[in-house]
């Protein structure tokens, strides 16, 4: 659960395309047409690397630094985002990064309590996730009784009403508006499920930084790393399970629903 995406580095897909059809070009501009004489016929590679470069390099240029696109392929998110939800991710809100090696030039904002990232999965970095920040840098996290805290103060929590899980047989599901930080936003639990499998739980780096037992966990997020959670806390593969997402993972964050093809009410709806 909460996997998004497995597929080679699309980054580096795009940018050894971008390269290789800008070299012929250059190419052919370059050595081979004035070698020719300006009437030569220019060669479909050519013809085609001339098409495609820019295209590519634009689509490879706004990936990189505007924005990218993910689908949502199963409900550790839910009530936030369902199955079938495209999403658009922001690039530049916590800093410049370069593709493909996914190192921060330039700082421009700091991920705070609460946002929804993109980030690359610890156990696999080949694999997408996305989950919500439920712990910066610093802070001391305690899930027990299905509530979460934060350095020791209880993370406020309303009732909302019932979700309705069409995955669970249409089981309907208590929901929750629970505030981190300066945001609120739905969550769901399973009343009958245990607030964490302790025989699911992985070694991962700084796992001597928490503490579990029947009851719950307690965590202390290192330095320039983040603790994640999915909304649907009782059907969530998250850090409590493979611990803690170190800051040159994270790929963006996510803010709007641009398309569900099953559900079209869904386009254009922030993500909060």
């Amino acid at each position: 659960m909460g996997l998004l995406l497995k597929v080679t580095d699309f980054a580096a897909v795009l940018l050894l395309a971008a390269v290789i059809t800008g070299l012929i070009w250059l190419w052919w501009a370059r050595w081979a047409r004035p070698r020719r004489g300006a009437d030569a016929a220019e060669p479909i590679v050519v013809d085609m690397a001339r098409a495609f470069f820019p295209v590519i390099l634009v689509v490879f240029v706004i990936r990189s630094f505007w924005v990218e696109p993910f689908k949502i392929p199963s409900g550790s998110m839910k009530p936030t985002l369902l199955v079938g939800d495209f999403i658009l991710v922001n690039k530049y809100t916590y800093g410049i990064r370069l593709p493909v090696i996914n190192k921060k030039v330039i700082d421009i904002g700091d991920v705070k309590r609460g946002d929804v990232v993109v980030f690359r999965y610890p156990v696999d970095p080949s694999v997408d996730y996305i989950k919500r920040v439920v712990g910066i840098p610093g802070d001391k996290i305690a899930y027990r009784g299905k509530r979460l805290s934060v350095n020791g103060q209880a993370v406020p929590v309303q009732t909302t009403g019932y979700y309705t899980d069409a995955e669970l047989n249409y089981t309907r599901l208590p929901t929750f508006l629970e505030k981190l930080g300066e945001k609120s936003h739905r969550m769901m639990v399973i009343a009958s499920q245990p607030v964490v499998n302790l025989g699911e739980v992985r070694q991962f780096s700084h796992r001597d930084n928490c503490e579990y037992n029947d009851d719950g966990f307690t965590c202390t997020v290192p330095a320039g790393h983040y603790f994640m959670m999915g909304d649907n806390r009782d059907q969530s593969s998250d850090s409590r399970y493979w611990g803690f997402v170190p800051d040159d993972h994270i790929k963006g964050r996510a803010f709007l629903v641009w398309m569900n093809f099953g559900n079209f009410k869904r386009i254009f709806d922030s993500i909060e």
